[in-house]
Formats: C-alpha cells, sequence, structure tokens
C-alpha cells in the first residue's frame, strides 16, 4: 500500500469517527440543527465514500473525477449553509449561481449512489431528475404541468423537501445508531456464536446447516440494514456447509438469499424499515413490530418446511450429528444479544425515543460484551474494522435516502404518483385481487436492484395511495408494500442478494435466484394473506379470536404452498390439491376456510408427513 493510500485510509477512519460522534451524540441529546445535522451528514457521508474509492486502484481517470464530485458536493453544501437561516424561514430567493450549485450537488448525490449500490438507483434518481425539468414533453399521464427550474432547485436542494427531507432526517437521527449497534455486534463476534448456535439448535435436522443458515440469517438480518450485506456476512460461513452436508451449490445459496432477505421483515428492527415505517404512517414503532411479527414468524416456517421437504428428496448420505457446546463466555455472548435487544424494546416501551433505545442497546453490548471479552478493547485491527465498517454503511444510507430525496421531491411536485395510482386503480376497476397483483409486480420492478430502505419508500410513496383508495388499512399497506420490496432482492431477473450468494455458492446467479424465489414463494403469499386475512397483523384492531383463526388458515396454507414448491417424489399428484386448499385458506370466507382447514390435515395425514427425529420439520 502506498503513502498516499494509507493516508487516506487514516483520514477516511478519521471521517468515520466523526460520523459515529455525532451519531452517539443525537441519540442522546437529541438533533442540535436540522440543517446541519442533515447537510452536514451528507457531506460527511460523501468525503467518506469519494476518499475510499480514492484510495482504490481503478481507472486513471477516477481520481479525477472523484476530486470533482468531492468539489461539486462541497460547493452545493456550502451554498446551501451560506443561505441555510433564510432557507429556514423560508424566505430565501435562489439567484443564477445558487441554482448552478444545488446542480452540482444533486449530480454529485447521484454519482455517489452509484458508486455505493450500484447504477440502477442511481438511474432511478438521475431519470426522475430529467423526468421534472422535462416532463412536460412527456406523453400521456406522465406529462406534468411544468416546472421552473428555481422551482425544481428549490424543493430539491435548498428545502426540507427533497435531498434533506423527511428520509434523511430519519436516518440521521433514528437508524444510524442501530448500524452502529450492527457493526458492534461484529466487533464483539456475536455473530459467529449466533451461527453457531443456529448449528446447534438444528443439528438433529436432516437439512442441517441449510436450517441453520436460515436461523443465523434471519437473526443477524433483523438487525443488518441489508440483505446483501447479510449474505456476505453469514454466507461465507453457512453456504460451504450447506454445499459439504450434500445440497446443489445453487441450492445453498438461495437459501442464504432467501433466509438473509427476511431478516428485513423480522422484529424488533427489521432493518431498520420499522422506524421508517413509524415515521412515514405515524403509527407507533411497537404497534408497526407487533404487527409484523406472526407474518415474519410465517416466512420463515415456510422455509423450513421447503428446506426440510427438498432435504427428504435427496440422496443426503447420513452424518453425525455435530456435537456443538458452547463455554460460558459463547453463553454469555448469546446473553449479550439478547438483552440488548431487549434493552431496546423495553427502553421504547418505557416511552423513550427510537434513538435512545438504540442508545441503550450500544451501551448495553459493549458494557457486558467487553466485560466478556476484555481480550476485544486491544484488538486494534477489530477496532478498525468497526470504525471504518460503521462509517462506510452510514455514509452509504445517508447517500441512498439523498437519492430517495430526488425522487420524492419531483414526485410530489409532479403529482405523477397520484396520476399512477389512478391509473392502477382504473386498470383494476376497483377489483381488489386485480389491483394488489398489479400493485405485487409493481412493487418487483421498481424494488430490484434497490436496497430495502430506499425500495420501500419509492414503492410506497407511488403505490400506496391506490390500496388506501381500495380501503384497505394504512399498516396493512405499507407492510405490503414493504414485502414485495424486500422480496425483489431474490427475484430474476435483477435479485441482489441472490446474485451476492451465488459467487459465494459456486453457482449460477440467475439459478440461485430462481431457486431462491422457489424457496420463498410462500413470502409472495403472505402479503395477499394479511389483505384477506387482515387479523393476521397483531395489534391493528382486531380481537385475538379472530387473530388466531387468520394465523391458522395462514399457517396451514404457508405449509401446503412450501411442500407444493418440493412435492414428495411419486406424490406430485399433490401440488394442485395443496395450491387449491392454500387458495381457499386465504382467499375466502371463515366457512370455506374452516372446511379447507379440515382438508389440509386430512390431505398431510394421507401424505404421510414423517415427522420423525430426522425430518422433525415437514
Amino acid at each position: 500500500m502506498t503513502k498516499p493510500q494509507v493516508y487516506l485510509r487514516h483520514v477516511v477512519t478519521g471521517l468515520s469517527l466523526a460520523i459515529i460522534g455525532i451519531v452517539l451524540y443525537v441519540s442522546v441529546f437529541g438533533v442540535f440543527s436540522d440543517s446541519y445535522l442533515r447537510v452536514g451528514m451528507l457531506l460527511l457521508a460523501g468525503l467518506v465514500i469519494i476518499l475510499t474509492a480514492l484510495g482504490t486502484p481503478g481507472r486513471r481517470i477516477d481520481p479525477v473525477l472523484l476530486v470533482g464530485i468531492a468539489v461539486a458536493l462541497s460547493l452545493g453544501v456550502f451554498q446551501y449553509f451560506r443561505a441555510a437561516e433564510e432557507i429556514e424561514t423560508g424566505l430565501y430567493f435562489l439567484s443564477s449561481y445558487d441554482i448552478w450549485m444545488g446542480l452540482l450537488g444533486l449530480m454529485a448525490v447521484i454519482e455517489m449512489t452509484r458508486r455505493s449500490v450500484g447504477l440502477v438507483m442511481a438511474l432511478v434518481a438521475g431519470t426522475v431528475l430529467v423526468y421534472g425539468a422535462f416532463g412536460h414533453l412527456a406523453p400521456g399521464f406522465l406529462r406534468h404541468a411544468g416546472l421552473s427550474v428555481d422551482e425544481l432547485m428549490t424543493v430539491l436542494w435548498f428545502s426540507f423537501d427533497g435531498v434533506f427531507g423527511r428520509p434523511m432526517a430519519t436516518v440521521v437521527s433514528t437508524i444510524l445508531i442501530f448500524i452502529l449497534f450492527g457493526a458492534l455486534l461484529e466487533l464483539l463476534a456475536i455473530d459467529v456464536v449466533l451461527v453457531r448456535l443456529a448449528m446447534a439448535l438444528t443439528g438433529r435436522m436432516r437439512a442441517g446447516p441449510a436450517a441453520a443458515a436460515t436461523v443465523a440469517s434471519g437473526l443477524f438480518g433483523t438487525i443488518s440494514g441489508s440483505a446483501v450485506a447479510n449474505v456476505v456476512g453469514t454466507g461465507v460461513i453457512t453456504i460451504p456447509l450447506i454445499k459439504k452436508r450434500g445440497f446443489s451449490p445453487r441450492f445453498a445459496g438461495a437459501v442464504e438469499a432467501a433466509a438473509s432477505s427476511g431478516g428485513q421483515i423480522t422484529p424488533p428492527i427489521m432493518g431498520a424499515v420499522a422506524f421508517i415505517m413509524a415515521d412515514v404512517t405515524n403509527v407507533p414503532y411497537l404497534t408497526i413490530c407487533a404487527a409484523a411479527a406472526v407474518p415474519a414468524l410465517l416466512y420463515y416456517s415456510g422455509l423450513f418446511v421447503a428446506i426440510s421437504s427438498a432435504a427428504r428428496n435427496m440422496d443426503l448420505a447420513d452424518e453425525p450429528r455435530p456435537d456443538i457446546s458452547f463455554n460460558w463466555r459463547e453463553m454469555a455472548q448469546m446473553g449479550v444479544f439478547v438483552l440488548s435487544l431487549a434493552g431496546i424494546v423495553t427502553t421504547m416501551v418505557g416511552g423513550s425515543s427510537a434513538a435512545y433505545a438504540g442508545f441503550v442497546g450500544v451501551l448495553l453490548a459493549a458494557v457486558l460484551g467487553f466485560a466478556i471479552r476484555p481480550d476485544l478493547l486491544r484488538d486494534g485491527a477489530g477496532w478498525l474494522k468497526f470504525i471504518r465498517s460503521a462509517g462506510m454503511i452510514s455514509a452509504q444510507l445517508v447517500v441512498i435516502v439523498g437519492a430517495v430525496g430526488i425522487v420524492i421531491g419531483v414526485l410530489n411536485l409532479t403529482g405523477v404518483g397520484l396520476r399512477f395510482a389512478s391509473l392502477l386503480s382504473s386498470l383494476a376497476d376497483d377489483q381488489l385481487l386485480l389491483s394488489l397483483v398489479l400493485m405485487a409486480f409493481a412493487c418487483l420492478l421498481l424494488g430490484m436492484g434497490m436496497p430495502t430502505v430506499p425500495a420501500y419508500l419509492i414503492i410506497v410513496l407511488v403505490m400506496g395511495t391506490s390500496l388506501q383508495k381500495l380501503g384497505v388499512p394504512i399498516v396493512h399497506t405499507h407492510m405490503f408494500v414493504l414485502y414485495f420490496g424486500v422480496l425483489s432482492a431474490i427475484t430474476p431477473p435483477v435479485a441482489l442478494a441472490a446474485f451476492a450468494a451465488a459467487p459465494i455458492a459456486g453457482a449460477g446467479p440467475m439459478s440461485t435466484a430462481l431457486e431462491a424465489s422457489r424457496l420463498a414463494l410462500p413470502g409472495f403469499v403472505i402479503p395477499f394473506a394479511f389483505i384477506y386475512q387482515p387479523a393476521l397483523l397483531l395489534g391493528t384492531g382486531y380481537d385475538w379470536g379472530d387473530s388466531a383463526q387468520s394465523v391458522l388458515f395462514v399457517l396451514l396454507a404457508t405449509i401446503l404452498i412450501s411442500r407444493a414448491c418440493y412435492p414428495r417424489r411419486g406424490k406430485g399428484y399433490m401440488v394442485p390439491v395443496g395450491l387449491g386448499l392454500a387458495v381457499a385458506l386465504i382467499f375466502f370466507g371463515p366457512v370455506v376456510s374452516w372446511i379447507a382447514a379440515l382438508a389440509a390435515a386430512g390431505l398431510m395425514y394421507v401424505d404421510r408427513l414423517d415427522i420423525n427425529e430426522k425430518q422433525p420439520i415437514s
């Protein structure tokens, strides 16, 4: 490594420390200034991304481009700060110089987004920006009345309605502390202990490591803000173990991708989406968690059944079950994980803010974790990795929501989101099921290639209104959108989580994505279930009897669908029967559903589920 690269790494470490310090301060003492926090954090985040890229060998033209981006971002931020007081009062009128500086800032945000999460999100933001400027020339319902450059730049850069809008505020004031929490758990090596725990819990199952990957990825995915990061973090451990058990590389990668994606819909943190959803819907965070709990359990139940069914049909050699034991320190590390999450939830139940609850979780994890593993305090390499990891993930998230702000600002200005919702409603002719199907396809399309947070925000802005027009409650609407935004990570042709798992498994990306979609098929049905069985979402106003009935119906449907994906040899005729019963369980009234439930129980008895020590879950 050259001296300039070493110097740049030191600077990145310093900037990451500054981000961590600001996050800790805000979580304890609150927001000191909306303008300086949102805009200043974007500047720090941009510099972290730019300097990290400068320290990485690349094309000769790259350093020149990166320096240009840094200058553009700095000029845009400086111009915002220069007029910050007037902007907050709404008494600032843009000059031509302001417009150029704002445009430079927007270009910098789009390019940093491309370097952070790839081309898809950058293209979305760039296309929407161009649409805002020239959409008055567009055909049909896409045409808007026209926006002046002053109006566009005022909203997108020099206000709290664009790049620095509510998503940015939620991220910098609430979510980044949970990014820090996840990085701290990795520093404390708790992720490795969770994988070992999952192996111990599932060691007696025929599917073995595949089931373990599901448990481990689900546990760690709930605090990870990215399905791809979860795949990379736990997949390097679980995927080789799945292959060693005898599963194909394609199946091994698919299991990890499907399980990692599910972490984004699992309470209490849901990959940070829970806090954004609470902010957008004005529904209490704990209500969001309660509503998400049962569907998440059903999703993972479906994965377990599908994996077990696939294992039953494979000629897997009998192997001695792993004899995994835990010393006192590892048991204590598991306790740290549980107590930290309990501390977060308890603090929020007590009425504190989500950010302060995150700080309590970080404090508990740090105090207890280092008390158990004091040797980690002297692990310089580990601390550097923690600082840079927390800084880079935070920086990427800040930049991404900045790009989302561009999309939200233009859609609000032009009203195209409402027109799209009206078009969807007219196409479906007020038919709820058809509206849901169209929305599901649109969500998968809009979410492809994007991380969970921006996918959810963009989709719910464009699509959410049409469902609410048909009388679907707001929490159910947002959960529906979230599920399909998350599942876009494993849906071809752009399946980021599956594509990340494929090289680790040594399998083809597209075949891994197809296998992951097959494994997670119940996940594509569960969002429809909590529209047609609304009591499935706890805490949304339905009594416990209705909720218990809905849970029973959807659980049976989940089992039938998962088993239909991997039917027993010689019993392919059970597939249409099982799928037909699953439809009857979910989409019809309680009388038909109870008849279907009895028939499902009879089908399972006839099919001889063979629940024993080798196949405890089928």
